[in-house]
């Protein structure tokens, strides 16, 4: 098998892992501030949407800064145990919503956006690449 057809098998098989843990760090900050944003913008028209994006932004940031990985202060969290965070997180964008009782407003949209994305950035990320640079 040539490293070619090797790498396409890793990538088809989803093996193939393209946001490192540096990336993801960014992510996850840029992510938080988006969130910080967006509440502040909703604070004073749809007070349910701007606490909901608090409460992401509350959780991304507040993971990021325990996680162990690069941009992490206080690394208590392991970069394993930080995708179940992101997990939870994703799943609370995509139901904080319908909790929150504004499912079918335009505000909503958002917060399945980012559900979404974070479901991508989940599958894309190399979890196992801080072991690996351990090693």
């Amino acid at each position: 098998m040539t490293h070619e057809s090797s790498s396409i098998a890793h990538a088809v098989h989803g093996r193939s892992k393209t946001i490192s843990p540096a990336q993801h760090a960014v992510l996850d900050y840029g992510v938080a501030s988006t969130f910080f944003s967006l509440g502040f913008s909703l604070m004073h028209r749809h007070r349910a949407a701007s606490t909901l994006a608090f409460l992401n932004g509350a959780m991304v940031l507040g993971m990021s800064l325990i996680t162990d990985y690069p941009g992490g202060v206080v690394r208590r969290l392991s970069f394993r145990d930080h995708r179940t965070g992101d997990m939870i997180q994703a799943g609370l964008a995509a139901v904080g919503p319908a909790l929150l009782g504004f499912a079918g407003d335009a505000e909503a949209r958002y917060f399945y956006g980012q559900a979404l994305s974070e479901v991508g950035v989940i599958a894309a990320t190399d979890w196992d690449a801080v072991d690996q640079q351990a090693r």
